[in-house]
């Protein structure tokens, strides 16, 4: 019987070890933020993100312990969970992936029914319409859906609606920017998208080029 591919063996052993380094990294800088976050401070989004991380980082350390040690060993069991691991990681991905750009045409539409439950801003809380005010400074941007009716009355439009200058292209007749701020919102999240959908589609390849060597490990070890 044919015994197994060196150059497989040791191409599984370095990826996944690799892979289990990257998993200690992001473990790690993961459990400094979350022991080293503020427990003072209104934070909880962000202790909920780092959670998330340490999570994978454990999933992606096990994974690679797996990879590593059925390599080492030679053992068709462990090859065969990092695989069925790395498969089902690989699945959920692409399917956030495909999600994603499926969905990017709809942020527009999504954003305008939620935002219109928060009309007019001015009843909202002091740190949305500070936040709303600043991108509206920074955009030349006006309002969500309607401009300047978002806001309620004309003594409760803020001053970053206002044109710098009479005469400024894209200024309404009465001196407020013409173009509402949901179409700036709804790019910068679709090119947000766009980023984790070539992510997620980047690393895909690179957990195919796992599969492929523990699949082949394994079949070779069957063969043995």
């Amino acid at each position: 019987m044919a015994g197994v591919n060196k150059c497989i063996k040791y191409s599984m052993f370095a990826f996944n070890f690799i892979f289990w380094i990257c998993g200690c990294i992001i473990l790690g800088v993961s459990i400094w933020i979350r022991v080293g976050s503020d427990p003072t401070a209104d934070i909880e989004s962000f202790q909920s993100a780092a959670n998330l991380l340490i999570a994978i980082g454990c999933i992606i350390m096990v994974l690679g312990f797996l990879g590593c040690c059925g390599a080492v060993r030679e053992s068709r069991c462990m090859l065969l969970m990092f695989f069925i691991g790395i498969f089902l990681i690989l699945a959920l991905q692409i399917t956030a992936g495909v999600l994603a750009v499926v969905y990017k045409s709809k942020i527009e539409e999504t954003l305008e029914k939620s935002i219109a439950e928060h009309i007019p801003f001015i009843n909202q809380t002091k740190e949305f319409k500070d936040n709303l005010d600043n991108f509206q400074k920074e955009n030349k941007c006006c309002g969500l859906i309607n401009g300047t009716n978002d806001w309620g009355f004309k003594n409760d439009v803020p001053e970053s609606c206002k044109c710098t200058t009479t005469n400024t292209p894209g200024c309404t007749a009465d001196g407020y920017y013409e173009q509402k701020c949901l179409s700036k919102v709804s790019e910068v999240l679709k090119d947000n998208i766009s980023i984790i959908a070539g992510v997620a589609f980047g690393l895909a390849l690179i957990q195919l080029i796992g599969l492929g060597f523990s699949m082949t490990m394994y079949c070779q070890l069957k063969n043995k």
